[in-house]
Formats: structure tokens, sequence, C-alpha cells
């Protein structure tokens, strides 16, 4: 992604508000984007700034002094995050499962806490009225998140075709593949707010996962579509990392190949 700084951060911050109740930046290895009807605004109760995922991003920027050792390839094995976690939207939830590669200094609860967070968002998919998710750990599964290192994202994501190239995320069958060095780092725009970045990988590649495809910035200072392939560059738009904005309004743009 093009260095264009962290201008308008603002409008990424991690201000979620749960509801009970494919590659480049993403992509079939990107990230999503078919048309999509926009739903109607309606009313959305204030964030709840006492929830962990109500503030900025505890995730500590990388610095060239800090940076976290990354391993370029794993074992290809995974540990489920165990337990499961309540149904999020209106419809019949799509169950999915959250697997952490193993070797890799994440913990498996963790980063299921935070996909958990981050489908849950009322600015999520779930505003679309049509989409619900529960995570589970056992049993039957829609798709599975694995966060795993960039030969192992290559390995998956190519066999269905897709080049990654050791740097993006994708999402093939049944699997969001993330990459450990996006979950880590992020991208340059994002850089001082990783945490909203991997709410972008998730939104992204879920996005894909539903059926939506890439589409481009609408113009120029407006809100980035999820489904822009934001890895490459904003073309103008600002920073975001939501499908929805905070008046239930679907955020997309023209379509691309």
């Amino acid at each position: 992604m093009a260095l264009l700084g962290v201008a308008g951060l603002a409008a990424v911050e991690w201000t979620s508000a749960k509801r009970g109740g494919t590659a480049a930046g993403s992509g079939p290895a990107t990230e999503p984007g078919s048309p999509s009807t926009t739903a109607p605004a309606r009313p959305l109760p204030p964030s709840d700034p006492s929830s962990p995922a109500a503030s900025p991003s505890p995730s500590l920027s990388p610095s060239p002094s800090a940076r976290p050792e990354i391993p370029a390839t794993g074992p290809g094995t995974f540990t489920v995050a165990p337990g499961s976690g309540p149904k999020v939207g209106r419809s019949t939830a799509l169950r999915y499962r959250v697997d952490v590669e193993d070797g890799i200094d994440l913990s498996a609860p963790d980063v299921a806490e935070q996909v958990e967070n981050v489908l849950a968002d009322r600015r999520g998919w779930t505003a679309d009225g049509r989409s619900a998710f529960r995570r589970v750990s056992s049993g039957p599964t829609d798709f599975v998140v694995k966060v795993a290192t960039a030969g192992t994202v290559d390995k998956i994501c190519g066999q269905y075709g897709l080049d990654t190239g050791g740097e993006v995320n994708c999402n093939v069958a049944k699997n969001v593949m993330v990459n450990l060095k996006r979950w880590l780092l992020a991208t340059p725009v994002y850089a001082k707010d990783v945490k909203a970045y991997r709410a972008l990988i998730i939104n992204h590649e879920v996005g894909h996962f539903l059926g939506h495809g890439h589409v481009g910035c609408p113009g120029p200072g407006k809100p980035a579509p999820t489904m822009m392939q934001q890895i490459k560059g904003m073309s103008g738009c600002a920073p975001n990392v939501w499908p929805y904005d905070e008046q239930g309004r679907y955020l997309t743009g023209p379509a691309v190949p």
C-alpha cells in the first residue's frame, strides 16, 4: 500500500458497539464487494465507552527498535480457539471457527475475541439485516478464520490459484486466511492503529465469503469502502475499516475487477 500517512484515522477509531442476539489487501486473494443493496438508515444506540473494543487500539505500533519477530513460514497445523460465542445478527447464524497456526506467538483465545468483536460491531456485516454469525470450536462450520504465517497463507491460497506473494490475505472456499505479517504490522496507513486494520482484514475477507467483490474509491475525502483493496493505495479516500457507517448506510464505490 502506498505510504500515505495516517491523516483521517479518526474515521476508523475502534468505537465498537456489540449487538446481541480474496487476495491482496485480501480477496479471493484480496478483500469483498459485489453489488449489495444499501440498508436503510436507522437510529443506532451510542457506543459503549467501557467496552474494550470502544477505545483506540491498545496494540503497540511497530517501530524500528521494537518490531516483533515474524516467522516466514510455519508447520501448517493449527490450534482451535476454545469455547463459543453468542449469536450476533438477526438471521440464521453462519457458524465460524478461529484457528491460529502452531508455533507463532499468538493466543488463539485472544485472536478469537478480536474476531468476535469485529463481527459483532454494529457497523459490520450484520448491519445488512441478512448476515449473522456465531463462533464455535467444534461441529460443522460455514467458514474458518485462520491466522497463519505468510508461507502457509501462500500455500493454502495458492491451492486455489491465488498469488498472495507472502504479503496479503485471501478468502478461498471456507478459509478466511489472515497473513500474520498483516495482523501484526498492518500497513503504513494504519501503522498507528493496528487493531483497526485487523478489523479491515476480517471485514474484507468475510465480505468476500458473503459474496462481495472489490470496489474502488467513491471520491476524494470519502470513506474508503471495506471492499476496496486499501493495501494497494487509498486513491484519495479516507481510512475506514467498516462496511457500514454509524447511520447504517453501506459504504461502497464503483465496482472493479
